[in-house]
C-alpha cells in the first residue's frame, strides 16, 4: 500500500486568530486550541483511524504544534523535526497580510517571499524533504505543523510550483490526508474540521 501523509495543523492561538504571521514566535495555544487539538485527537483514536497504531509522527518543534501533537494523544510516539516548522518570515513576523499590503501594495507571500526570512526555494526545499521522507517507506505519517509549510506540502505532495499553495486555505486545528489516485499523488481530504463539531 502505498503511504499516506496526514497534516494536522496546530490548535489557535492568539497571533492565528487575529492573522499574524507567526513563524518561529513561540505563541502558545488559546483554550479555544487546546479544546480543538481534544477533539483532534478523539477523532483520530475512532475508526477509520482506529490511533493509526502503525503511523510514524513528526512534529515541528515550535510549542504550538508540539502541544497539539501531545494534546492530541500522540506526544510519546513523536520526533521533533525542524524541517517542519513554520516559515521563517523575517521582517514581516508579527504582522497582518493587511499591514504588510499597506506598505507593499499587491504583496502575496507565494509569489513575493518576505525580507530578512526563508526564499521561496528554501520552503520549497523544506517541503521537498518532508514530502520524501513520508513516501520513504510503506508506512502511514502523521505532522503537526503550521498553516504555510503544510500548505506547501500539500502543493509539493502533488508535484506543483510552491505557489499552488496560495489556493489552499488550512485552518487551525484541521486534519488533512494527502494519498493516491491511480497511482498518482492526489489530496483525499483537505481542510477537513468535522471533528471541531464535537
Amino acid at each position: 500500500m502505498a503511504p499516506r501523509m496526514l497534516l494536522a495543523r496546530h490548535g489557535q492561538t492568539a497571533w492565528s486568530l487575529s492573522g499574524k504571521h507567526t513563524g518561529r514566535t513561540d505563541v502558545p495555544l488559546l483554550e479555544e486550541g487546546r479544546r480543538g487539538a481534544k477533539l483532534l485527537g478523539e477523532r483520530l483514536h475512532r475508526p477509520p483511524y482506529d490511533g493509526i497504531p502503525d503511523v510514524e509522527v513528526r512534529t515541528s518543534p515550535l510549542s504550538r504544534a508540539r502541544d497539539t501533537c501531545e494534546i492530541a494523544g500522540f506526544g510519546e510516539r513523536a520526533q521533533p523535526w525542524d524541517t517542519l516548522m513554520e516559515w521563517h518570515y523575517g521582517a514581516y513576523e508579527g504582522l497582518t497580510p493587511a499591514e504588510i499590503q499597506a506598505d507593499r501594495p499587491g504583496w502575496l507571500i507565494w509569489r513575493d517571499g518576505v525580507p530578512e526570512g526563508e526564499s521561496l526555494d528554501e520552503v520549497t526545499a523544506r517541503a521537498d524533504e518532508a514530502v520524501a521522507w513520508a513516501r520513504s517507506a510503506d508506512r502511514d505519517v502523521l505532522v503537526f505543523a503550521h498553516g504555510h509549510i503544510l500548505r506547501s506540502i500539500g502543493a509539493r505532495w502533488l508535484g506543483l510550483p510552491l505557489g499552488f499553495a496560495a489556493r489552499i486555505r488550512l485552518n487551525p486545528t484541521s486534519l488533512s490526508v494527502l494519498g493516491w489516485a491511480y497511482g498518482e499523488p492526489a489530496v483525499e481530504s483537505w481542510n477537513d474540521l468535522g471533528h471541531l463539531a464535537g
